[in-house]
């Protein structure tokens, strides 16, 4: 049976009838099939999402929120091992990742109940002013029907990072999943209808990007839009809010640089440029895919890295002890195929770059190491989105932070060196929203994320994500009995 469209409580079947199918990237097999939501789903579901924020969930308690949200939290973490192999067989991912993310997701749903608590404490709460025959304090709103539109490299945890601190702040909200990984999303929206979620605070439509996803940016209901994606498709999405002036967070791609300098340990720095680029296939927009590193210890490092990506397990992600999955779909295993042959000439391939012996279906792909990257390469401005290195070297520490911040991204960096004095001085120059030091890709949801430069516009996580689906408003009272006589005044 091919799953419904979530409205306004109900599954609804997707008014003109499509459907999508989701292919297995492990073995390029349709496993399931979905609706096609257009922009009458769309629709549908924002004036669903309106009418229940204008009802009794736009009147109720932080602490009211938060019972539903940690309710949601429970479920996803009593689901997890289902909810994980789902996601391995739509994304393509390791099942051993899509636990943690799955993990991941059932926390950030605890921690936004947690914030949504503390805001009952700030509703209300003074501001000083200069004059004292004023009382002026501050009460947040929700910010009204929130429109989310998430990728397909972290599906679940992606969603969650949107949907949580949406519900915590009272909004209501439309979700769009990529077309490509569309099934965890719809079983969120079971979990929400399980855990009394009122009847249109949570829609979910399953759709594709340019009928319902373009719709529900473009949609006048819609307040707030929050999206992670592609640059190009975060232009055409800030396009449509700036019609309505609606408010917009972007999360945006990455060519993040991680700079290694020769006092580093080696090994520490193969295991960390290893994960940053290698993990979830490098289909991750900060992943660390520019190496910079210092010639002193340059060609042991690619000697290394070279022996150790030719040491990883690849194969399907429900196979135990696999590192590295098939790439997500075919139209994304061929632009990388692409960007590699382009980087032939452009560069040295030093490892990887084709189909490993055996397979002779699914998406997989070596890991792959380019050397000798010129700055003016492709494949060296150009996010790709794979497990694709590439790297470059350099002489002083002016010349690293020339390459690392000669990017149209601004995303994450890394540093690497035993000094920390440098590193701290690194860190601080950096021309990124996200610093990492003697590391690459911890990420916690406390701190904001979020990029600078075409990486994207605001923050999620943390108290700035919680932020992100608030008004706050400004009530000043006037306290003195007498009238104020302003136009005795002069």
């Amino acid at each position: 049976m091919t799953p419904k469209l979530f409205i306004d409580g109900t599954w609804q079947a997707a008014a003109r009838g499509g459907t999508i199918d989701v292919v297995d990237p492990a073995t390029e097999r349709v496993f399931r099939t979905c609706s096609a939501g257009t922009a009458d789903d769309v629709d549908r579901a924002v004036t669903a999402a309106k009418r229940a924020g204008q009802g009794p969930w736009g009147r109720t308690t932080g602490r009211e929120r938060a019972v539903v949200l940690c309710a949601i939290a429970d479920a996803i973490e009593r689901e997890k091992q289902a909810l994980a192999e789902l996601e391995v067989r739509d994304n393509g991912k390791p099942l051993a990742e899509a636990l943690g993310d799955i993990s991941d997701a059932a926390y950030c749903f605890n921690l936004y109940a947690a914030y949504a608590e503390e805001l009952d404490a700030r509703q209300g709460e003074a501001i000083a002013v200069p004059d004292d025959r004023f009382k002026t304090t501050v009460k947040y709103v929700p910010a009204g029907v929130a429109g989310l539109i998430v990728p397909w490299n972290y599906p679940l945890l992606m969603a969650a990072w949107k949907v949580a601190p949406a519900l915590a702040a009272g909004c209501t909200l439309v979700l769009k999943p990529s077309e490509f990984t569309p099934l965890t999303a719809l079983e969120l929206a079971r979990i929400c209808e399980e855990a009394a979620v009122p009847p249109g605070v949570v829609n979910v439509v399953t759709g594709y990007g340019n009928d319902a996803g373009a719709r529900l940016a473009a949609h006048p209901d819609v307040r707030k839009l929050a999206f992670t994606g592609s640059v190009p498709t975060g232009i055409a999405v800030a396009t449509a809010a700036a019609r309505d002036i609606k408010s917009v967070s972007l999360e945006l791609g990455g060519k993040s640089p991680i700079v290694v300098f020769d006092d580093a340990d080696l090994e520490q720095v193969v295991e960390w440029v290893m994960f940053g680029i290698f993990w979830n296939q490098g289909q991750v927009c900060s992943a660390t895919s520019r190496l910079i590193v210092e010639r002193g210890i340059a060609g042991r490092l690619i000697e290394r890295l070279v022996e150790e990506a030719r040491k990883i397990t690849i194969g399907n992600g429900m196979d135990e002890g696999v590192l590295l999955g098939p790439l997500v779909s075919r139209s994304q295993y061929d632009k990388v195929l692409g960007y590699i042959e382009i980087g032939k000439q452009e560069a040295r391939l030093a490892s990887g770059g084709r189909r490993p012996p055996g397979f002779d279906a699914g998406y997989f792909l070596e890991p792959t190491i380019f050397t000798g990257v010129p700055p003016d390469a492709r494949i060296w401005r150009e996010e790709i989105f794979g497990p694709v290195l590439c790297v470059a070297e350099f002489g002083t520490e002016e010349e690293a932070l020339t390459l690392a911040n000669g990017s149209e991204f601004g995303l994450a960096a890394a540093v690497m060196t035993r000094d920390l004095e440098r590193a701290a001085r690194v860190a601080d120059r950096f021309e990124a929203g996200v610093v990492w030091i003697n590391c690459s890709q911890p990420n916690f949801l406390e701190p904001p994320w979020g990029g600078m430069k075409k990486s994207g516009v605001g923050r999620e996580l943390g108290t700035w994500g919680l932020m992100n689906f608030l008004e706050p408003k400004q009530i000043t009272n006037y306290l003195s009995p007498a009238p104020w006589g302003w136009y005795l005044k002069g």
